[in-house]
């Protein structure tokens, strides 16, 4: 299949088969790195820290107060012109400070994703810094694998990716030999391998990156109300000295102290508490949300969510866990309701007899037509893979009695899952077992009287709120003579169906009742 595909490398040069088969020498390896640097986005060139600081001393309302200093110096007060000058730097610093211990926040957050990747290097595979990949390396990817740069596919088995990262897509996108995968997306399932096109800056995620810190981000609602208030207070204070000046003017009195005193009377009306009144805040603000684990990088992004109207938030890993657990199992001998939190092997299982071990059956034919598995990472049990298919290895553990690794039948041949069929199905010794949506499946099941029943099971779940998968099993005899995977994948025995659930996270109960009782907007983002 290698010698099939044409590869190209960065600099434009086509790719030899023995690069493709057998990888970079350490080598040429070392000699791209050090052409190229290390595979990482350029990150956004830094503001300046004196520019930063010099925008806390210079924003519209310190001008404002800067001239009202000046004007008590020039008036005869230099000790309110000074407090009103210590009150500016003293808030400006302050400020500077509060945002730069949240830009130092940002960068530890960006440095806490280290990747590692397998490269092929000699012939041989071995696992390296994403840092360190560099253009014509042959990556081999697994399911749960980040893709460490643009690559090309040279061999894909079943290959799908979460390209979330770029698209925004929940979806998993089907690829194949010959097409690209791009750097920041995952492998959901299957496996392959991958000549590197594009590193670093060059690289599809990079150009998303440079556009959105190209954007000019507008104003904040609190900055234009503090441009409004500012101008008003300006005219108003400036209007009242001039009211003054000429009263002071037709009462005789000389023009310089008439002066003096109009001057004296517009920098009393000059709010110099209101700016360190309201930076004050807006600190206040940004530390309480920083104690809910929410960094505030700019002060005025605190009011700016306190006037959120509408909350556009997605459901999966925010609302709810990210976390597919099976909770019932229907078969043709009963129900089995499943209970267990997470990814965690173990659970408590109700049912009867019969009905619990169909519904171990049922978990042995859905995990062998899947790929996705659980782990145990840290003492904390992992998706691997696909979560769905993670949860159905949860699943088998759970009924099984056991935090092993339940075995699984030699795969022969695997269909991989087409969003035309909405099937996939594997091949084992002495039967095909097929896994996919119910009405894809239910339909070509032989059995109409398990299929009523299974149908009117189907409308109970997903009424509930439930995803739902079917699975179903034949007989492997005269595999070698079915012309098709649609021929295949028919004359089907029903096995069972699998609902599933991704919980709700624990605060979004209270967090949906705050927002109502603030008067806010709530809906459903998947509808």
């Amino acid at each position: 299949m290698a010698d099939t595909v044409t590869l190209t490398t960065g600099d434009g040069t086509a790719a030899t088969p023995a690069a493709v088969t057998t990888g970079l020498t350490d080598a040429e390896a070392d000699r791209r790195h050090r052409a190229d640097g290390p595979n990482r986005v350029p990150p956004p060139p830094p503001r300046p820290a004196w520019r930063r600081l010099l925008g806390e001393l210079t924003h519209f309302f310190a001008l404002m107060l800067w001239v009202a200093g000046a004007l008590a110096v020039v008036a005869g007060m230099p000790q309110l012109g000074v407090a009103i000058f210590v009150v500016i730097v003293v808030n400006g610093l302050f400020a500077f400070a509060q945002e730069g211990r949240a830009e130092q926040a940002a960068q530890r957050l960006r440095e806490l994703l280290p990747a590692s990747v397998i490269v092929v290097r000699d012939g041989a595979p071995r696992s390296i810094d994403a840092a360190d990949v560099v253009v014509g390396d042959l990556v081999v990817l697994a399911p749960g694998d980040r893709v460490p740069a643009d690559i090309e596919l040279v061999d894909a088995d079943g290959v799908s990716f979460d390209t979330s990262t770029l698209t925004g897509e929940s979806v998993p996108v089907a690829a194949g030999p010959g097409d690209a995968a791009f750097a920041g997306t995952y492998l959901v399932t299957g496996s392959g391998t991958g000549v590197v096109t594009g590193i670093a800056g060059s690289t599809r995620l990079a150009g998303i990156a440079h556009l959105a810190a190209t954007v000019q981000h507008p104003r904040s609602p609190l900055a234009h109300e503090i441009d409004r208030v500012v101008r008003v207070v300006a005219v108003i204070a400036v209007a009242v000295g001039v009211v003054f000046f000429g009263l002071s003017l037709l009462l005789g009195s000389p023009a310089r102290d008439g002066l003096l005193f109009a001057i004296g009377v517009t920098v009393a009306l000059v709010p110099e508490g209101l700016l360190p009144t309201m930076t004050l805040s807006l600190a206040m603000g940004a530390q309480r949300m920083a104690q809910r684990n929410a960094l505030v990088r700019h002060l005025e992004a605190v009011e700016t969510l306190g006037s959120t109207t509408f909350i556009c938030t997605d459901k999966t890993g925010t609302l709810t866990r990210n976390q597919m657990t099976v909770v019932r199992v229907w078969t043709p001998a009963g129900d089995v309701a499943i209970d267990g939190p997470g990814y965690e092997p173990t659970g408590s299982v109700t049912g009867g007899v019969d009905a619990t071990s169909a519904a171990t059956r049922v978990a042995e034919v859905a995990l062998a037509a899947s790929q996705g598995r659980v782990r145990d990472h840290d003492g904390a049990w992992v998706a691997v893979g696909d979560p769905m298919e993670a949860a159905i290895d949860a699943l088998a553990r759970r009924l099984a009695g056991s935090t092993d690794a339940v075995a699984t039948p030699t795969i022969l041949r695997r269909n991989a899952f087409d969003p035309t069929r909405r099937r996939e199905s594997v091949l084992v010794d002495g039967a095909l077992y097929v896994k996919g949506a119910p009405d894809a499946v239910l339909g070509r099941c032989r059995d109409r009287t398990a299929v009523d029943t299974a149908t009117r099971a189907l409308d109970e779940m997903t009424a509930a709120g439930l995803r739902v998968l079917a699975i179903a099993s034949r007989p492997a005899q005269g595999a070698t003579d079915w012309t098709s995977i649609d021929e295949a994948e028919s004359d089907l025995d029903l096995v069972g169906l699998i609902a599933l659930h991704d919980p709700p996270r624990t605060n979004v109960a209270a967090a949906i009742a705050a927002a109502r009782s603030a008067g806010g907007e709530v809906g459903d983002g998947d509808r």
